[in-house]
């Protein structure tokens, strides 16, 4: 059997001209005509070549991950299942990396608490608003299964969308906000609780066709390949948005679904990942990235996660230059299936960050009455906050380390002042950070 991977390899002419040309319709993949002995590795034909900025993340910066300096592009193959423990040393410079399924964070449980009204009122929505933070000129991206607009429309929402930034996987259908009613219109539905007025970013990556790929999951390189693409159009002359936010409800479940531990392509406690290293270099761009902690509490954990319950925020969603958030009800309760500090070791051990709201009767993607839940509708409710406050604060002016932490300090302590492993830094208070900075 053949799993995909993810491929670092030395920067040379040919990487440099098809990396420019990777988001464009000249844009072509790279091919090995015959199997190599690295596991019989295969490249994907369909897959661009992506600049990667350094294999060690203090080197990042945003002009080492361009095409024309990168010192190391990223393509996506196949190797043989059975010959990954043989692939453990660079050869010619080439290096393998996992490229793990990974799955949403929905959770289906008891009834729902509350409703939007809850979620504004908690969060002071009306408040922001009156210090003109609803979220406009500001871009939020949602990676998930796809936007569905009729259905936000239906449900009594006006939103904003712009669908000319936009990236979907081979073989998905280029439909953007048209997608089925599913989890990532749950999301954007979340993301406008406290944001109304953001413009919302359609990144359909959970619809992977990737071999082993479903509408529940996806893998890590087309992730990789979105945050690429984002990376160019931030940067690009043409950008036209006060800020951008990336919501990402998804992680890995299980260490199963990785390489074994102490294999040097593993993606779950490995800064040098490419995922984690573009991560860091699109934070250190400006960009805003929030992940969801997962759906492995000690309480009532996700049966994917096979009852694994200790160190399950892993890879990006314990990257430290991230906003990972907990969930908790309207009564400030923590969601027992909310995944719990501290990360696992070699990330930020300090994760989860926050908490947001979750198990709330909003969007009602999934039929009437049943709650937006898990850690998966936590994270976009802070995303919404993060954009509404991005609506008067560039990240020219304050970077997203420097907004996150200011987050995490304006929290409201819960139990007590201080990190903790259930809630982060406490439950997230908007208004607070916007007083903070004298919004």
């Amino acid at each position: 059997m053949r799993v995909s991977v993810i491929v670092t390899m030395p920067a040379r002419d040919t990487l440099r001209v098809a990396s420019a040309s990777a988001f464009t319709a000249a844009a072509a993949g790279l091919q090995i005509a015959e199997p190599t002995k690295k596991g019989g590795l295969i490249l994907d034909p369909s897959f661009p070549a992506l600049p990667l900025a350094a294999a060690a993340p203090d080197k990042i910066s945003l002009l080492a991950a361009s095409a024309e300096n990168a010192p190391l592009f990223i393509a996506r193959g196949t190797i043989e299942a059975e010959k990954i423990l043989d692939v453990r040393t660079k050869s010619a410079g080439v290096q393998i990396f996992a490229d793990p399924e990974v799955g949403l964070y929905p959770h289906c449980g008891p009834s729902p608490i509350g409703a939007r009204a809850d979620v504004e009122k908690l969060l002071s929505v009306p408040n922001l608003a009156s210090k003109k933070l609803d979220g406009s000129r500001v871009a939020v991206a949602v990676m998930d299964t796809g936007i569905n607009l009729a259905h936000l429309r239906k449900a009594g929402l006006k939103p904003s969308f712009d669908r000319t930034v936009f990236w979907a996987p081979s073989g998905v259908p280029r439909s953007p906000g048209a997608y089925p009613v599913d989890h990532g219109t749950m999301c954007a539905y979340d993301v406008l609780i406290a944001a109304p007025k953001a413009t919302l970013l359609d990144f359909p990556i959970l619809r992977s066709t990737t071999p082993g790929g479903s509408v529940m999951a996806g893998f890590l390189s087309d992730a990789l390949l979105a945050f690429s693409y984002l990376r160019t159009a931030f940067t690009s002359p043409g950008w036209k948005y006060r800020g951008l936010v990336i919501n990402n409800s998804w992680g890995m479940y299980h260490p199963s679904w990785d390489f074994p531990v102490g294999h040097p392509g593993r993606y779950s406690d490995n800064p040098n990942h490419p995922f984690n290293i573009i991560t860091g270099t699109l934070a250190r761009a400006g960009i805003d990235i929030l992940f969801a902690a997962g759906n492995c509490g000690k309480n009532c954990p996700d049966g994917r996660c096979k009852s694994v319950t200790k160190h399950t925020i892993t890879g990006a969603n314990a990257h430290p230059e991230v906003l990972t958030l907990a969930a908790c009800d309207m009564t400030d309760d923590r969601l027992g299936y909310s995944s719990q500090g501290p990360a696992i070791p070699g990330m930020a051990k300090q994760k989860p960050d926050l908490t947001a709201y979750s198990h709330f009767v909003g969007s009602e993607a999934f039929g009437a009455g049943t709650p937006d839940s898990g850690t998966s509708t936590a994270c976009p409710v802070a995303a919404g906050c993060v954009a509404a406050i991005r609506t008067r604060l560039r990240p020219s002016k304050v970077a997203p380390a420097q907004l996150f932490q200011a987050f995490k300090t304006h929290a409201a302590p819960k139990p007590a002042p201080g990190w903790n492993g259930d809630y982060g830094a406490g439950i997230i208070r908007p208004v607070l950070v916007a007083s903070h900075f004298g919004l």
